[in-house]
């Protein structure tokens, strides 16, 4: 089981870093599978807020991916207008069992052509532009959607939730609660009540 996040310059850093924990925890307690950063070239990628991460691989020599996160960010602007990354996302992705999105990724999914005609979601602060895009349907108020092959999450904190679903339906939703143990992800966010 190979996953494949994409790099590319201001991508929003949890996007893909929450997911990249889910999905390496799964593969550490599995014994199996591994997750790979792949960019469409080999030098630092430099993301929304300044991390610096170096790709494992890119477009030419990336593995074949049995899943494809595109992360969202600032940078999805430039890249979903990118001939490179998206003539190899709709290679790579049409040989992948699952092709997803977190934030405005839905928006490069939507260019390579994966979401036009789905329902999925995106940033609330997006939703109307995807819409207004065409050919989609967006789902608001939704931490992540699926259809069919492609799943969508909603933003940052949202990737996570969708990544341990992703991982129930690649195992079991037993293992899927081990992983998310394992990480200490138990949401109960600190503003849901008058204090």
């Amino acid at each position: 089981m190979t996953t494949g996040i994409v790099l590319f310059d201001n991508a929003e850093e949890l996007d893909f870093a929450g997911p990249w924990e889910v999905l390496t925890m799964a593969a550490m307690l599995k014994g199996e599978g591994h997750v790979v950063m792949i960019a469409e070239h080999d030098r630092p990628v430099r993301c929304n807020k300044g991390m610096r991460v170096v790709p494992d691989h890119t477009f030419a020599d990336a593995p074949a991916l049995d899943v494809v996160l595109v992360p969202g960010g600032q940078g999805t602007v430039v890249e979903m207008e990118n001939p490179v990354l998206l003539e190899w996302l709709r290679r790579v992705g049409g040989h992948a069992k699952w092709v997803t999105s977190v934030c405005t990724g839905a928006a490069v999914l939507h260019a390579a052509g994966f979401a036009r005609g789905k329902r999925v979601t995106t940033h609330w602060m997006y939703a109307d532009v995807l819409e207004q895009r065409g050919e989609v349907t967006v789902m608001r108020g939704c931490r992540y959607v699926r259809d069919g092959n492609v799943v969508t999450a909603a933003g940052v904190s949202a990737g996570i939730d969708m990544a341990l679903w992703l991982v129930g339906q690649l195992y079991d939703a037993e293992f899927a609660r081990q992983v998310q143990r394992a990480i200490e992800y138990d949401p109960a966010p600190p503003y849901t009540a008058h204090v």
